[in-house]
């Protein structure tokens, strides 16, 4: 293998994908990839990932240029990135769900000039000076490259990745992350989770949020083999846990709301999680009786732990984990601490005038460390306002990062996190800044002025509810609000549930009475309201109520727009497919879900008396009634 001569100096470490060419380097053959049935060997992606690489090189990438990537989930989503970062470029993910006005805005801000992409998303794409790069149709031009590793000098700081998260403004902000982050965050895992212990990691999260990155990293960057998940296949406990069994899965990131479906489906089943070695859960708040309640699923030798961070900081900055036997002075219903920092990671509990609090007080928390990102893409006022000098260290430059997250020290040195300064949230993982559907919301020509809550039901399910104020004489119209929406907002900003007020609650000091709003119920609802026309609607309709919350609905109301979402629909089908004794398909379009529609199929599927040819059948727009 060319390029090898000077082992010493490649595998320094001085960018992050170095570490997968040590991998091909000294085992060529082992499996890396695995997606859809399809295995790509160490020396299959190094050297698929340089044909890119040189590719772009000759195209002009070089180390501080833009690279966005808008793919489908597949193999070549992780060839793609490795291949930007081997010709010096830093990747910009871009969801392909993601609203045509939000991407345009992504790609117009970051003032990207090279996309790569798949012919089929072409149309997602606006119409921008941009050379775009499709991987399934210009993989001829691609493959004359060379597969040797390219020579680029790479230094330590130069920008990895820029990551677009949720504004306030209304607007995502990209944060710029260095290889030397990625570097810290990779031995911090190394040294705190021993990843020579597991060698096959499971790869859920969306490709456009920082976990993707540490499950790649992780798993490629440690030899082992990285399965990507088929999206569905999250929202179907039965389907999560048989690809686990087949392909061997050892280690595995979560969000709690996924966990807790595989939980239930392991306990009603019998099963067990004994053959994970390392098991994590993050992104979001769960509790110590779901923490236990885990680890009693899993074998002795399985690690079970929480972790926190943030995109700023680089993914991961703390982690908890506590033994089956040990007794913690707080209740099982408390939450689950969020830990203590990774190694060469420092963490402030700080009050409004940046002094320290002391143990058991609220602060807020502050990051320190190699884990620091550079800042916020072109935007030089918000990062000096969150990334801070620390008043700690004559250190000259040292810097903070202001979370916005409040938290207190235990006695144990534990860090309890308790909740936002701001009004930030986090929803199956994904973090959203409530202002920026607000001021979405208030853009639209009818709405005078909104507010947008997180509601958590008694079953733990999370959703947005907006609250909004019309226009005099104004009759709301859901559909069309929903829909300005979607061409505005990623699918998990999309409010579940909208609420007219005559007004929004105030307080005596003028500010919001959020707690005023709470008891609010009254939902915006099809006015042209059809009641269930024989049992097999009105069974549905009593899912419906059940899952949703609600009373009543009609026949021809849309599941999202009563408030459902993709895990509501999940556990919709296990409803239908226990009730009915039929295979329902995925619904990828929950907008074209009614009761009606869901009748029909399960009709058709009796009628017919072939259950076993049923999942050919696909509910779309179409058959809507």
């Amino acid at each position: 293998m060319a390029n090898h001569k000077s082992s010493n100096q490649i595998w320094s470490a001085r960018s992050i994908h170095q570490f997968i060419e040590k991998q091909a380097f000294l085992n060529p053959d082992a499996p890396a990839i695995v997606y859809g049935g399809t295995i790509l060997s160490y020396k299959e992606l190094n050297e698929k990932s340089n044909q890119l690489a040189n590719f772009l090189i000759e195209k002009g990438v070089k180390p501080e240029t833009l690279v966005g990537i808008l793919v489908e989930r597949s193999i070549e989503m992780v060839i793609a990135v490795i291949g930007v970062l081997k010709a010096g470029g830093a990747y910009v993910p871009i969801d392909s769900d993601y609203p045509k006005k939000r991407i345009h805005y992504m790609l117009s801000e970051s003032g990207i000039k090279i996309l790569i992409t798949h012919y089929s998303l072409l149309a997602k794409i606006p119409d921008l000076d941009i050379d775009k790069i499709c991987l399934d149709t210009d993989y001829k031009k691609i493959n004359v490259f060379s597969k040797n590793n390219p020579t680029v000098p790479i230094n330590p700081t130069n920008l990895a990745y820029v990551l677009y998260t949720s504004g306030s403004t209304g607007n995502p902000k990209g944060v710029m992350v260095c290889h030397s982050n990625l570097i810290h965050a990779y031995y911090g895992w190394e040294e705190v989770y021993k990843l020579s212990n597991t060698d096959c990691h499971l790869q859920m999260a969306n490709f456009a949020f920082d976990v993707f990155s540490g499950d790649f990293i992780r798993a490629l960057c440690s030899g082992g083999k990285l399965v990507l998940s088929p999206r569905d296949i999250l929202l179907i406990p039965e389907k999560l846990y048989k690809l686990m069994r087949d392909e061997k899965i050892n280690c595995a990131e979560f969000v709690p709301t996924v966990l807790r479906r595989l939980i239930e489906y392991i306990e009603l089943n019998g099963d067990s999680l004994k053959f994970m070695r390392l098991l994590i859960c993050g992104s979001d708040n769960w509790s110590m009786h779901e923490y236990r309640k885990l680890q009693k699923l899993c074998g002795k030798e399985t690690r079970v732990i929480n972790s926190y961070g943030l995109t700023e900081a680089t993914i991961d900055t703390t982690y908890f984990e506590s033994e089956l036997s040990s007794k913690e002075y707080f209740s099982l219903d408390h939450a689950v601490p969020i830990g203590k920092p990774f190694p060469k990671t420092e963490i402030l509990l700080l009050d409004k005038t940046l002094n320290v609090v002391p143990v058991g007080e609220i602060g807020e928390i502050h990051i320190g460390g190699a884990s620091l990102a550079r800042g916020y893409f072109n935007q030089p006022e918000l990062t000096a306002k969150k990334f801070i000098l620390s008043p700690f260290t004559k250190k000259q430059g040292t810097k903070l990062y202001k979370t916005g997250d409040l938290g207190r020290s235990l006695p144990d040195g534990n860090i309890e996190f308790l909740g936002r300064i701001d009004f930030q949230v986090k929803l199956r993982g994904m973090r959203i800044e409530l202002s920026d559907i607000e001021n979405v919301l208030n853009c639209y020509h009818t709405v005078r002025e909104s507010l947008v809550m997180l509601s958590e039901d008694e079953s733990q399910h999370k959703r947005l509810i907006a609250y909004i104020v019309l226009e005099n004489d104004v009759e709301p119209d859901v559909r069309k609000l929903r829909n300005f929406l979607q061409d505005r907002l990623p699918h998990y900003m999309i409010p579940s549930v909208f609420i007219r007020l005559d007004s929004l609650p105030m307080m005596p000091n003028g500010k919001l009475d959020r707690h005023a709003l709470e008891s609010k119920t009254v939902l915006m609802v099809n006015e042209n309201h059809v009641a269930p026309r024989n049992s097999i609607e009105s069974e549905l309709a009593s899912t419906w109520e059940k899952l949703l919350h609600i009373n009543n609905p009609g026949i021809f109301d849309h599941f999202l727009d009563l408030g459902g979402d993709s895990f509501l629909l999940a556990q919709l089908i296990c409803e239908v497919e226990n009730t009915f004794f039929v295979k329902v398909p995925t619904c990828e379009t929950l907008t074209t879900l009614t009761i009606a529609n869901l009748a029909r199929f399960i009709n058709d599927a009796i009628n017919t008396k072939r259950k076993d040819l049923v999942t050919s059948y696909t509910i779309q727009s179409k058959e809507l009634a």
